[in-house]
């Protein structure tokens, strides 16, 4: 297990809904401090609902949340500590880059302007343009700027780079990694594009439905899940309980996705019972724990989901 390590922000029996729809249940959640989280899960799942909880942007229906141990909810010394860049992000009519970068100095204690210069000359950003004219994926590479060079504590990125090509997106973590190395902070990523960031991570909470299905070391959850594939009753027998996440057949043969962390010892068994064993990525179990209800020992019918995009709002 990994070593305990203390709270940048909590959020405890919280729950907060919209016009009598609940976005966030009786959620309860740790944020690591100076790590790497990645807020994971399918649209409609509560994301950006945390995000601006924990920004105190809205407030908790019920529950207490905390940043840095206090309320976030009007209080400017806890705020002062945080940067949340969303997807989107809406700036003044007529606000060129060079403009925005000054203004987040002014509203950014920890503001680096060197090093936002430096990120905008790498994103290839025109100072001069407004805004409003930039392409999709300029404005996203404006919000990575920002969040980069705001230098706070804590730093919540709501898939702001969605916009970004894949070139773009790979600049954007190689900046990120080289800069949380010399400056440990509190960074959140919210995304669909788990693949992509995975080997980022550090710790891992995925939500579905306004609830929260896992919280966890990204360490821990590397070593869990597997995909056995077989004869069904060699399947079946191996399993003896053990929780499934989905299953897919073919003939007499079964593909399934176990919430199983397999020994070694577990691995030559299953190969001397003649199956296939692979490790489950973390997109993977992601998926599969977001769009199934795991049974014990259950096989049921296939399961082929795709994690849409965005939050809910």
């Amino acid at each position: 297990m990994s070593p305990v390590v203390p709270a940048a922000a909590e959020m405890v029996d919280v729950s907060r809904s919209f016009r009598g729809t609940a976005a966030v249940q009786d959620m309860s959640l740790t944020l690591p401090q100076d790590a790497i989280t990645g807020l994971l899960g399918r649209n409609g799942a509560g994301k950006t609902t945390i995000m601006r909880l924990l920004t105190g942007h809205i407030r908790p229906t019920s529950g207490r949340v905390l940043l840095a141990g206090l309320d976030p909810w009007e209080n400017a010394t806890v705020l002062a500590r945080t940067c949340f860049v969303r997807e989107g992000q809406r700036y003044p009519d007529g606000m060129t880059v060079a403009q925005v970068l000054r203004a987040a100095a002014l509203v950014l204690p920890g503001w680096d302007g060197a090093y936002a210069r430096d990120l905008a000359a790498d994103f290839d950003l025109p100072d001069r343009r407004a805004v409003s004219k930039l392409s999709r994926g300029m404005l996203s590479a404006v919000g990575v700027v920002v969040g980069l060079a705001s230098r706070a504590p804590v730093t919540f990125f709501d898939e702001p780079y969605l916009g970004l090509d894949a070139v773009a997106r790979q600049l954007f973590y190689d900046r990120l990694l080289a800069d949380y190395a010399e400056r440990p902070r509190t960074v959140v990523l919210s995304t669909h594009l788990i693949d992509e960031v995975a080997d980022l991570l550090e710790h891992v909470v995925v939500v579905d439905g306004g609830r929260v299905l896992l919280d966890a070391s990204a360490e821990d959850l590397r070593g869990r899940g597997a995909v056995l594939t077989g004869p069904e009753h060699s399947v079946t027998s191996l399993l003896a309980g053990r929780p499934v996440l989905a299953t897919e057949r073919l003939g007499g043969t079964v593909r399934v996705a176990v919430d199983w962390s397999l020994t070694p010892s577990d691995v030559a068994d299953a190969e001397r019972h003649g199956l296939g064993v692979e490790p489950m990525s973390l997109q993977q179990l992601v998926v599969r724990t977001s769009t199934g209800s795991p049974r014990a020992g259950a096989t049921g019918s296939a399961s082929r989901p795709d994690l849409p995009e965005g939050a809910r709002r």
